[in-house]
């Protein structure tokens, strides 16, 4: 497999299309089209996994996806500025998203891929502990937000609901916090 060319094909701010020309094993010529958000230096967006140490709960959001034309059961999420660390990120867009404040930072990971045949999107999940009180006074105009303090009972009920959509790192999560009470 090789990469011949890329064409930039679409000039937004935040996503782009992206033509590749490569040819396959067998010297083949191919091509494929591809979302790019182009930050090679760092993960593209931040997607914090926050537990409400006080409360006991995994916290999670309800939101509004207009690609999907309905409701989403995910984490509090989004891209990480330039000149921004993922932890400064995950601090931002936790309390926008959801009112709480990051006490602890447990864990982060490296940039990972969550549809590599889509899109060359990297993200990095932050796990941490987080406290206050959760409202979403904070949340931007096109942002509609509903924010759940789950028990390990509660991700159990939601995850084996088949009529609910839900992002993949958020259900995988939640499959872990309903077998074993802990995010990590």
């Amino acid at each position: 497999m090789k990469v011949c060319s890329v064409e930039k094909l679409t000039d937004y701010k935040h996503l782009n299309l992206v033509s590749v020309a490569y040819k396959d094993r067998n010297g083949e010529d191919k091509s494929w089209i591809y979302a790019s958000r182009g930050a090679a230096d760092r993960p593209d967006a931040v997607v914090i996994v926050p537990f409400h140490k006080q409360a006991n709960r995994l916290v999670m959001i309800r939101e509004f996806r207009v690609p999907l034309g309905g409701y989403q059961y995910g984490f509090p999420a989004g891209l990480v500025d330039p000149g921004e660390t993922v932890a400064q990120a995950g601090e931002r867009e936790l309390f926008e998203e959801t009112g709480l404040g990051v006490d602890r930072i447990l864990r982060q990971s490296p940039p990972i891929f969550s549809s590599s045949g889509m899109t060359d999107e990297s993200i990095s999940l932050l796990y941490v502990e987080c406290g206050g009180e959760p409202g979403s006074e904070h949340n931007e105009a096109s942002e509609q937000i509903e924010v759940l303090m789950v028990s390990q009972a509660d991700a159990r009920a939601l995850i084996d609901r088949q009529d609910l959509l839900f992002d993949v790192k958020t259900w995988i999560v939640a499959d872990r916090f309903a077998a074993t009470g802990q995010v990590l």
